[in-house]
């Protein structure tokens, strides 16, 4: 038995109690079954499967035997291969049992070794649905219930699949826990929703370059399989025969850019269309979003410790942040890369994205710019001073001289690389290389630690501790101070000749420590004893 749920096994020869399945009630015996439809699903896509595996093995076939066998022996592999997964998943969904009992969330599945898992419902802290565009067609979802601990398949019971009704029926049932509004604030509503416009910082994310590397690598790897790669590198290099390097390099990488632009506009319209972000009765924050694989993503607020505004460095270029929660109970799903369980909304217009951030933890603003655009749901102006954007202490001239130092000696070390080697190899084009990369990286180097010292900050605003570090990628965090469970003073022989310390802060939530990069010793002590009183005071002489 662990901490997120139980697990028994028992081999076939066993004995294992008969369940009994009943359409509907909620009585001792409610068990219920999965979608029998799951057979007809994976009998598609293991066609699918088989169809893109057909046409290389073909080809390969058909240079040693006649093209009647070669087709003969590829489309028996086919229905062999199709109608074992069917099989095999037919065996599945007899096999397998789903109860929600008042306590506790039960699964039973499995043939030759039976498994019985449960999770207390009161530990369960999301459900959330998703659904491939053959699920979609046929009105049905994969449920997948969590704890949010790192406890591998125990932590998680996953129904695969299921109605879209019995879906949505099970994540209310199970998130649907009312919280106590004293303040009379409302329980729901929408907070956000998609803007065809936002598409445009789609090319400025770091996925685009690394779209148009793999890009360059699937033609490689395509023309490989049907052996003729070294045709189509003949083919570029003939396209370039009389164009000088230089140029024939600026092609190809426009060409790669071009194509990751084009992917990446193509995931974003997959991961973001049809987005909503709206908060529910009961306390649930819930995102939906997707145009293939549609998915409904659950955060309780009760586990909710605070948000995340990060500004990638070609979205903040362009104005643009996005917005990430900082709650318990959150993992990434290996299965789906694409479903983020931390975003709440995608990168935005910044003022667009600290409100969000600011109504998502109920915190009203300090103030009101009627010279601010209206919001776009409410038509309200927006909050001049949201709390992602409230004024933070600054941190003392020797955090920039750090930086500094680091940055000029990270451009310098290709060069310096450069200059020992063009002196021990008598070659004086490593010599000019070693010029020109100081001459090129120095400045950039310096203007980015400019930039990640102006970014450095800290400080205190209601309930929360506010932290901003970082230039590639700058974050804001907004954690809320009961939700510290432990603080970390570091400081390194540099750091304490300048009389700077980082300061971590532990957390349950999210990254699980945020930091205060080199503060004055002094005021990051009296900021972490301002903000969790008690907690480091025991530590301090005052």
């Amino acid at each position: 038995m662990t901490a997120a749920g139980t697990e028994d096994t028992a081999s076939a020869g066993q004995a294992v109690p008969a369940v009994q399945v009943v359409p509907g009630g909620r009585g001792e015996d409610d068990w219920r079954r999965l979608d029998r439809r799951t057979v007809a699903v994976t009998a598609l896509v293991t066609a699918g499967v088989a169809a893109g595996g057909a046409v290389p093995a073909f080809l390969g076939l058909a240079g040693a035997m006649a093209v009647w066998q070669a087709c003969a022996f590829v489309l028996a592999g086919a229905v062999a291969l199709i109608a074992g997964a069917a099989a095999v998943d037919h065996v599945r969904w007899r096999r397998t049992r789903y109860r929600i009992g008042p306590e506790r969330a039960e699964l039973h599945t499995g043939l030759l070794l039976v498994k019985r898992r449960s999770l207390p419902r009161e530990r369960i802290r999301s459900v959330d649905l998703t659904a491939h565009p053959l699920l979609r067609v046929l009105g049905l979802v994969k449920v997948r219930m969590g704890t949010g601990e790192h406890t591998g398949g125990d932590s998680t019971l996953e129904l695969d699949p299921v109605t879209r009704a019995e879906g949505e029926r099970l994540r209310r049932e199970l998130l649907d826990r009312t919280l106590a509004r004293a303040d009379g604030t409302p329980a729901d509503g929408e907070l956000a929703a998609l803007d065809p416009a936002w598409i445009r910082y789609a090319p400025v994310s770091f996925v685009a370059p690394l779209l148009g590397g793999a890009a360059a690598g699937a033609v490689l790897q395509v023309s490989d399989w049907f052996g003729a790669q070294r045709e189509v590198i003949d083919w570029i290099g003939d396209r370039f025969r009389d164009t000088p390097l230089v140029w024939t390099v600026l092609v190809l990488v426009a060409a790669a850019a071009a194509a990751g632009v084009v992917g990446a506009l193509g995931l974003w319209v997959e991961m973001w269309w049809n987005y909503r972000l709206e908060r529910e009765p009961g306390g649930t924050l819930r995102v939906r979003r997707g145009l293939l694989t549609a998915r409904s993503l659950s955060i309780e607020e009760r586990r909710l410790r605070g948000v995340e505004l990060v500004e990638p460095l070609g979205a903040r270029l362009c104005g643009a942040a996005r917005v990430d929660a900082i709650a318990t109970g959150l993992t990434q799903d290996e299965e789906d890369q694409h479903a983020d369980h931390r975003a709440l909304l995608p990168a935005v217009p910044r003022a667009l994205a600290h409100d969000v951030a600011a109504r998502v933890l109920r915190e009203a603003p300090a103030a009101t710019d009627t010279r601010l655009p209206a919001h776009p749901l409410t038509g309200q102006p927006l909050p001049a001073l949201p709390l992602t954007a409230r004024p933070l202490t600054a941190h003392p001239r020797a955090a920039r001289t750090r930086r500094l130092r680091r940055a000029v000696g990270a451009a310098l070390a290709p060069a310096l690389l450069l200059a020992v080697l063009a002196v021990a190899a008598g070659l004086d084009v490593l010599a000019y290389a070693a010029a020109g990369c100081a001459l090129l990286l120095t400045p950039v180097a310096v203007a980015f630690a400019l930039d990640a010292y102006r970014a450095l900050g800290h400080g205190i605003s209601g309930g929360y501790l506010l932290t901003r570090s970082g230039t590639v990628r700058r974050a804001t965090v907004a954690l809320q101070r009961g939700g510290v469970i432990g603080w970390t003073v570091r400081q390194s022989w540099l750091q304490r000749r300048a009389g700077l310390v980082t300061l971590t802060a532990t957390t349950a939530a999210g990254a699980g420590a945020y930091h205060v990069h080199d503060a004055d010793g002094s005021e990051a002590l009296r900021f972490a004893a301002d903000a969790v009183p008690e907690l480091l005071e025991p530590f301090l002489q005052r």
